[in-house]
């Protein structure tokens, strides 16, 4: 196909809105596939593993594609859940509009809004379709009005195209068209589709047209919309990538066949048969199957074997992909998600893909210890396929932790580890990674001496310790003059005053914000040892901390609350419920952003919580700031904890 004959969307909206059963009446209507799939029967060409067969719902996005009227069109289905936004903010890279689905029983929701807000940071011109027009209880009337109020009053129905409202609209879009519209003059049936056209790609209107997926009511006329108004990967608004060398410097991309290659991986996938799968779209220049590319971010040539479209699960190879193409290239060693290929002649460089950051984590535990040798391996697969599943190893806390979107997320990944790579594990709350340190200075002695037939041991230091400025850590003087310990015992010393900070000295937490300054102390010419001496220094340390006002440091979080206005006072009570402080405000779009810093650990079930609050319509975004002093009703509760355990450790 030539790019000009080339259309390739996403389907967004709310979880549950229909696009995978329009996706599949497409694809049945275009001859793509011999009968239409369908969700509730697990039959569906676009929700294929197992985990969205079993829930009746999309969980990642999926690859299809249909000819339509010589025309090729590539279609991206992205999940609706919120938890599994990222799927949409990958796909949304690989295609030059949007067909926004909106559900005639319940208009406007949550995910509708979200997917919305994407569209006009990517800029990307849209089709809505108002579908399940045939439900009992449907109102198109009233979702139309419900989507000019809170999307855009530039949505305009296509059911006539002598709708004094859309001819308004398409005049506006274009000086000529407007001058003779002005004019009095009757715009032609050509005038209007091209005006039309035009303003739908530079986002000045927004078709909107009705019908049922279920049915294939409307999809002629949806098809036909897609051919006629939205662009071509020729008349995509401009394409810009940087010089490796100054990413900076950003040009903007001939976008034809016969421009050097350029091309973007928004994704990748591990498949259990062929192993990993790169998504790329590419933008200029042809790929050939059995050649290879230069990939700009690792600085290395790739081999490729065949060029794959994808429709749904099944792969189909292509003798070559050009300019617009969305294609899938299996087992490449270097490439990942983010990364630019190009000709190595031509090298460009496009910004990589930002995902949200995780609000939910938990800790996780392997069940055996055959579950815990092939747990980095799936992990890992599992985090290169889904960049907002974390995963990471807290130092102090000794926990494996995972992180991503939602409960929902989570709960869909440990699902994926025993049914992909058979590891069972276990969830829990994670630790806070709690700090001690002092509030005053104390001078005391660690003296250690043990004698049992024959040689003893001896060490004896003297100490002081002082509090630093939060953030500064630790800190070593050596004081020590004239002998009083000689030179080769004090870094054993300082080694075991290192070792009681690790260990704590009040709830078993790391001591931090502290100098310690060893001034004197004495030895023995037989019994002294490096040993004796890292006990001596231990105690010292401990004995110190104990004299010079102990004090629990807890994790403060920056946090970024987005909200609808009518949410301010329940989300401002909530932050101050939790310890929180507001530090500010902002405003975004029709959005306010709340910012407040709070305790890590009054974070954990916030996710959900602010789900609840918001009806789903808030999210946020949270990022470690500094460690602040921990409550005394609070902290005496974490040390009585603490040392209740240590008792029962000694007594068993």
């Amino acid at each position: 196909m030539d790019a000009k004959n080339k259309r390739n969307f996403i389907l967004l909206g709310h979880a549950q809105s229909g696009k995978t059963t329009l996706a599949e009446s497409m694809l049945y209507f275009c001859k793509a596939t011999p009968r239409r799939g369908s969700v509730m029967e697990g039959s569906a060409v676009s929700d294929y593993s197992a985990d969205e067969i079993e829930r009746k719902s999309s969980i990642n996005f999926s690859l299809l594609y249909c000819d339509y009227q010589g025309t090729r069109i590539q279609i991206i289905d992205a999940p609706g859940y919120a938890d599994f936004f990222g799927e949409a903010i990958s796909g949304i890279r690989a295609v030059d509009s949007a067909i926004l689905v909106v559900d005639a029983t319940s208009g406007v929701e949550v995910g509708t809004e979200r997917a919305w807000q994407l569209l006009e940071e990517s800029g990307l011109p849209c089709l809505i379709f108002i579908n399940k027009t045939d439900k009992e209880g449907a109102d198109a009337q009233k979702t139309l009005l419900d989507i000019k109020e809170r999307l855009s009053k530039n949505a305009v129905t296509l059911e006539s195209m002598d709708a004094p409202d859309l001819i308004e609209a398409v005049a506006e879009s274009d000086d000529k068209l407007l001058e003779k519209y002005l004019g009095g003059e009757k715009l032609s049936s050509e005038e209007i589709t091209q005006g039309l056209h035009l303003a739908v790609d530079n986002r000045k209107v927004f078709p909107v047209l009705t019908g049922s997926g279920l049915s294939d009511k409307g999809i002629a006329e949806l098809l036909g919309a897609v051919i006629h108004y939205l662009p071509s990967p020729l008349e995509r608004l401009k394409v810009e990538a940087g010089n490796p060398a100054k990413p900076e410097e950003k040009k903007e991309i001939a976008l034809k066949e016969d421009a050097p290659l350029s091309a973007f991986v928004f994704k990748t996938i591990a498949d259990p048969y062929v192993g990993q799968l790169s998504l790329l779209r590419i933008f200029s220049g042809k790929l050939m199957a059995n050649t290879g590319f230069y990939n700009v971010n690792k600085r290395v040539k790739e081999r490729i074997g065949p060029v794959y479209l994808l429709q749904g699960k099944e792969e189909r190879t292509t003798d070559q992909a050009s300019c617009g193409d969305i294609v899938a290239i299996a087992k490449l060693k270097e490439t990942l998600t983010s990364d630019s290929l190009s000709d190595e002649k031509n090298p460009l460089l496009f910004d990589p893909i930002v995902f949200p950051e995780p609000a939910i984590s938990a800790s996780v535990k392997p069940k055996t210890r055959a579950d815990e040798d092939k747990i980095s391996v799936a992990l890992h697969k599992l985090t290169s396929e889904d960049q907002t599943f974390k995963v990471m190893h807290d130092p102090q806390t000794k926990e494996l932790i995972i992180s991503g979107l939602g409960d929902l997320h989570l709960t869909v990944m440990v699902e994926r580890l025993k049914k992909r790579f058979n590891v069972e594990v276990d969830l829990g709350t994670p630790k806070v990674s709690y700090k001690e340190t002092i509030t005053k200075s104390a001078k005391v002695q660690g003296k250690f001496k043990r004698q049992s037939g024959g040689r003893g041991q001896y060490g004896d230091v003297w100490i002081e310790i002082q509090p630093m400025e939060r953030g500064k850590g630790f800190e070593f003087v050596d004081k020590i003059f004239g002998g009083a310990i000689p030179r080769n015992f004090i870094p054993s010393a300082e080694k075991g005053i290192r070792q009681a900070c690790l260990e704590g000295a009040v709830a078993g937490y790391q001591i931090q914000d502290i100098r310690v300054i060893l001034y004197d102390g004495s030895y023995h010419e037989v019994d002294s040892s490096d040993m004796a001496f890292q006990i001596a220094g231990a105690m010292a340390l401990r004995k110190a901390v104990m004299a010079a006002g102990p004090v629990l440091l807890e994790p403060i979080m920056s946090v970024d609350i987005v909200i609808p206005e009518e949410y301010l006072g329940a989300i401002s009570g909530d932050i101050n419920s939790r310890r929180g402080r507001i530090m500010g405000m902002d405003i975004k779009g029709k959005s306010q952003i709340v910012k407040a810093n709070v305790p890590l650990a009054e974070m954990f079930t916030y996710a959900n919580d602010l789900r609840s609050l918001t009806g789903g319509r808030g999210s946020y975004t949270m990022r470690y700031s500094h460690y602040e002093e921990v409550p005394q009703r609070i902290a005496s509760g974490i040390i009585n904890q603490y040392q209740a355990t240590r008792k029962a450790e000694v007594e068993v």
